[in-house]
């Protein structure tokens, strides 16, 4: 079958497409799916250079997810232990979600592992409570467009949206951000503050380095920066415990990985709940892009030069 191997770590350039893939044979309690889209991570970009908290093995078919169709007929959307990039995965029913017929593959995609993470940053780790600021760092990726949406559901007092450039800044606005910040500016901390009188209440923080330091600097007493991703590959400074007694201030990480040791318990409820406001209308995935199979290289490239907004997704057939 045609899929994306990779057989040595690296860039965006260790991503070569095959036609001579085995399909994959799966295990007892395990399906095969026909692949109609596969999502496409910032995890991924990780993996391919073995950075990613989990090690990886190679020869490897990227891919932690996918939409297409069952044996049994059954269109689904599943979160994968590899393999997405490819015609046909292998898949564990219980991580497996149905897709109903007026949400686009590329909409389900974006809600199995970026909307299952934002809601549990907010729902899970922060625990936001009504009238409480958020600040949403990277506002216009897929994680991010979502948790804009959400904390507004969930009545956040003001969402804070800080992205690249003008264009994502106006998407996080037109997504419901009270206000929109420059991620670049030189004092963040200073930039959070300022864009709530001073009191931030929590921050959803993926790039790492000085992003991190300065958003749990800005932190209000009580205040919580919910880490889950370090997109800049830099790592943050220590943290002196002290430094968060002194402020009643917290710093959570977030994986999803943990959630999909339990699926049932932990995902299918923010499933239902995602996939249930999408058909209403009251939630809108962006998808930002479909790249063909054999331009996955291309599409990491795009993600890790920060030109990409919302969810993408490969065409397995193109």
């Amino acid at each position: 079958m045609r899929a994306i191997r990779i057989t040595e770590f690296g860039g965006p350039e260790v991503l070569r497409l095959v036609d001579d893939e085995p399909e994959p044979a799966p295990p007892p309690g395990m399906t095969l799916m026909e692949v109609d889209a596969a999502g496409i991570n910032f995890a991924d970009t990780h993996q391919a250079e073995d950075t990613y908290l989990a090690p990886a093995s190679l020869p490897m078919v990227p891919g932690a997810e996918a939409v297409g169709r069952l044996p049994d007929g059954r269109r689904v959307v599943a979160l994968l232990a590899g393999g997405g990039y490819a015609e046909r995965a292998v898949v564990a029913p219980q991580a497996a979600f149905d897709v109903p017929d007026d949400v686009s593959d590329g909409a389900a995609l974006a809600l199995v592992l970026q909307g299952t993470t934002a809601w549990h940053l907010l729902h899970t780790s922060a625990r936001i409570a009504p009238g409480e600021s958020v600040v949403v760092l990277a506002a216009a990726g897929g994680v991010g467009s979502l948790a804009v949406q959400l904390a507004r559901q969930m009545g956040a007092g003001r969402v804070i949206a800080a992205a690249s450039t003008e264009e994502k800044r106006q998407l996080a606005t037109d997504l419901g951000a009270d206000v929109t910040i420059d991620s670049r500016t030189e004092d963040l901390k200073g930039a959070l503050e300022e864009a709530n009188s001073g009191k931030v209440d929590v921050v959803l923080e993926m790039a790492g380095g000085r992003t991190t330091d300065q958003s749990i600097a800005a932190l209000a007493p009580f205040g919580r920066c919910v880490v889950y991703g370090m997109a800049s590959r830099e790592v943050p400074s220590p943290i002196d415990p002290r430094t968060l007694i002194g402020r009643s201030r917290g710093v959570i990480g977030f994986w999803l990985a943990h959630a999909m040791r339990d699926p049932a318990r932990h995902l299918a409820e923010p499933m239902r709940q995602l996939m249930e406001r999408t058909v209403a209308g009251e939630l809108t995935p962006v998808v930002g892009g479909t790249y063909p199979l054999s331009e996955a290289a291309a599409a990491h490239r795009d993600l890790r030069e920060r030109r990409t907004v919302g969810k993408l997704v490969l065409d397995p057939t193109a």
